[in-house]
């Protein structure tokens, strides 16, 4: 049997709730204790109860949180690559499959949210453009 990790981390919305482990009794049963919860978003670290967190938990819950910060940041941009997957698949059955009955339901709030991200786009591509960034700049001029 593989060894359990000391602690578990049960994910929540904003972050997570933050278990110790252990299997330190006569049954060798997996107990839970819960320890602490945690908001990745402000890096609240909150005991549970009365309960007093060691510099070495805190270390293992805020190395956790850059981890999971992480994890989020590569979904967030996987995300948006399959966005640009979704267009293109919706170009062709706009242009292939799509009954007019479709088309009428459809059309206008797609027209919406390509004419609001359009904007958002060219507006931010404006921003870096004017502050100078040397590696959007190069890009460029490349382009």
């Amino acid at each position: 049997m593989t060894e359990l990790p000391e602690y578990y981390f049960r994910i929540r919305e904003n972050g997570a709730a933050v278990f110790r482990i252990s299997t330190d009794n006569r049954q060798r049963r997996i107990e839970m204790e819960e320890i602490a919860i945690v908001n990745i978003r402000n890096g609240n670290i909150r005991p549970h109860g009365e309960r007093a967190l060691s510099p070495d938990e805190i270390d293992i819950i805020e190395q956790w949180c850059i981890a999971r910060r992480t994890v989020l940041a590569d979904r967030d941009i996987d995300d948006i690559h399959r966005a640009i997957d979704y267009l293109n698949l919706t170009t062709h059955w706009v242009q292939s499959r799509a009954s007019d009955a479709d088309l009428d339901d459809v059309t206008d709030r797609l027209l919406l949210a390509m004419h609001d991200l359009r904007s958002v786009l060219v507006r931010k591509k404006a921003e870096r453009l004017s502050n100078g960034d040397p590696t959007h700049a190069a890009q460029e001029s490349q382009a």
